[in-house]
Formats: structure tokens, C-alpha cells, sequence
């Protein structure tokens, strides 16, 4: 039996990881494993590979993928995906495992569809797939934003300012409600946590009046609100200097943490057994510290709902 792996959509710390565990469990099985490089555009355009166990030495350190990763919005169109399938048959792979988000979910469902049986593996630091209690990167990516607060709250004391610090996430909030709660943030401003600007400027108001030396971190959701009006409100209605922070893409990197690193070990183990059952089309993930897997489909008309005892964390704290 010959596989492929491939990671797709935005990097996330523990790719890596799941590739090692992939490689030494298709290897420990007779399997020949195969790295697909850029994605989908690279199965497209025949950049394959056989992945020996002296490809993998070292990469469970290492953020990112060693796989490298791309976007192809072309890939939902059939003749695109037979040109990847024709790809796949000239190197005689059977199946296919995909680490990335819900986006290349749908095309390891459509490559299942057309005889190539696919796995996929929740690979993103946004904690956006609901089948899943956490995605692969998700952890890590908390702890980058926590230290990065932390050095935040360094500055914003030693001036006295008021710091808006917008955190990635995709529309789901996870990430910043985590961080939030983990930082003693003043305010959590997240699609699952909504707080009105009334209420953020009158809590700003309140504090620096209470003591006009302190200082306020405040964290939203990318794509919620408009963080330049709220800096707008906070600086002409309670007069503090206010700053905005976007942290960006250092979210996506650094060495993953020993819960992503485990995480996505099991994962990539599970995929392999899958596919030596013959299944496809199917997506992994954890829930009560379980491993399991569902269908692609049905796991895609999941709704992401947080969690609502950490939600009312939030307000408690």
C-alpha cells in the first residue's frame, strides 16, 4: 500500500508532528508513505516524494510544515482534481491523509468520492472545526499570544495606555476568549463573548479614574469589530492614549507545545489505522480525550460552539 500526506490552507505548529507520526506508523505497517509538497497545487503538479524515516529526524521540534503548504481555489473544479488523481496513480498512491482546516476537508471528501481515500486531520491554530474539542497548532498558538501580552502589558504600564490587541482565530473567538481569560484581560471582544463599545469605554473610564496610573488590555476577534473605532471612543471619551495591536502571522510559528505535539501523534497514528481499514472520506478529531473520526460531510455541517462554561469564565473574571 502506498499513501500520500499532504498539509494545505494556513500553517499550524504540530504538522510536523503529524507528519513524523504518519510516516513511522505507514512504515511500521509496510506501507510506503509519500510527501505531496505545496499542497494540492503540488499533488496537481506532481510534486511527490517517498518519505524515508531519515526525511522526518528532527521535524517534531519544528513549527510550520516541512510539506509546505499552499491555496488552489481551482481544486473544486473536476478536471482539476483528475489531473491531481492522475498524479497520484503514476506514483501508484492509494490513499491520501490532508492536514488543514475545513477548506481542504472538502477536497479530501471530493478525492474520496473520485476512489482516492482520504483522511483529514484538523491542522489549524483557529479551533474552527466543530467535530473537534482542538485542532492541531491551537495550544501553541495560546501560548505565543500569552507571552506576547505579557510583553504588551510591560509597555502599556510603563505609559499608562490602553492596548487593544487583536488576536487571529478566523471569526471563531476561541483564541482570544483562551488568551483573555489566561491574561486577565480588562475585555474579550468575541463573536461567542459580545461586548458592546459602551460598555468597553465605560469600563476603561472606570478604571482610570479609580486610578489614573494603571493601564488596560483589551482583546478582540480578527473580523469582529472595528478596532480603530473603539481605539477612536477610548482616546476622546476617557482620554487615555490608546494603541492597537495586531499581532499577525507569529501566531502561526514556533516549536509546538507538548499537548500539540501528543495531539497531533495521535492523530496521525489514527489516520493510518483508517486507512488500513479501507475507509475514507473521513475526518479525525478529539472529544473528552478520545480520538474519533466522522464522516467529512457531516463533520462540515457541524456548528462551532464554544464551550459555555469558558464563555462564562469570561465574565466571572
Amino acid at each position: 500500500m502506498k499513501i500520500g500526506i499532504l498539509t494545505s490552507g494556513g500553517d499550524s505548529p504540530g504538522m510536523n508532528n503529524a507528519i513524523a507520526a504518519i510516516v513511522k506508523a505507514g512504515i511500521a505497517n509496510g506501507i510506503e508513505v509519500y510527501g505531496i509538497y505545496n499542497g494540492y497545487k503540488g499533488m496537481v503538479e506532481g510534486k511527490i516524494k517517498k518519505l524515508e524515516l531519515s526525511d522526518i529526524l528532527g521535524i517534531v521540534d519544528k513549527g510550520g510544515t516541512i510539506l509546505r503548504t499552499a491555496r488552489l481555489p481551482e481544486f473544486k473544479e473536476v478536471a482539476v482534481r483528475q489531473k491531481a488523481i492522475e498524479q497520484l496513480k503514476a506514483f501508484g498512491i492509494e490513499a491520501v491523509v490532508v492536514i488543514g482546516g475545513d477548506g481542504s476537508y472538502m477536497g479530501a471528501m471530493k478525492l474520496s468520492e473520485m476512489g482516492i481515500n482520504c483522511i483529514g486531520l484538523p491542522g489549524t491554530i483557529d479551533n474552527d472545526i466543530a467535530c473537534t474539542d482542538y485542532t492541531i497548532g491551537f495550544d501553541t498558538c495560546q501560548n505565543t499570544i500569552l507571552d506576547a501580552i505579557k510583553y504588551l502589558k510591560d509597555t502599556a504600564a510603563s505609559h499608562c495606555r490602553c492596548i487593544i490587541c487583536e488576536c487571529m482565530g478566523n471569526k471563531c473567538g476561541d483564541l482570544t476568549l483562551f488568551c483573555g481569560i489566561g491574561t486577565d484581560a480588562d475585555f474579550i471582544l468575541t463573536p461567542d463573548h459580545p461586548v458592546s463599545f459602551d460598555n468597553v469605554v465605560e469600563g476603561v473610564r472606570a478604571k482610570f479614574e479609580k486610578d489614573p496610573d494603571t493601564y488596560s488590555i483589551i482583546l478582540l476577534s480578527e473580523k469582529y469589530v472595528n478596532a480603530e473605532e473603539l481605539k477612536d471612543r477610548i482616546n476622546n471619551e476617557v482620554g487615555c492614549p490608546t494603541r492597537i495591536c495586531v499581532l499577525g502571522h507569529i501566531q502561526r510559528g514556533g516549536s509546538p507545545t507538548s499537548f500539540d505535539r501528543i495531539l497531533s501523534s495521535r492523530m496521525g497514528v489514527k489516520a493510518v489505522e483508517l486507512l488500513l481499514e479501507g475507509k475514507g472520506g473521513r475526518c479525525i478529531g478529539i472529544k473528552n480525550n478520545k480520538i474519533v473520526d466522522f464522516d467529512i460531510y457531516e463533520a462540515l455541517a457541524m456548528q462551532r460552539i464554544t464551550d459555555p462554561d469558558t464563555a462564562r469564565l469570561a465574565d466571572i473574571l
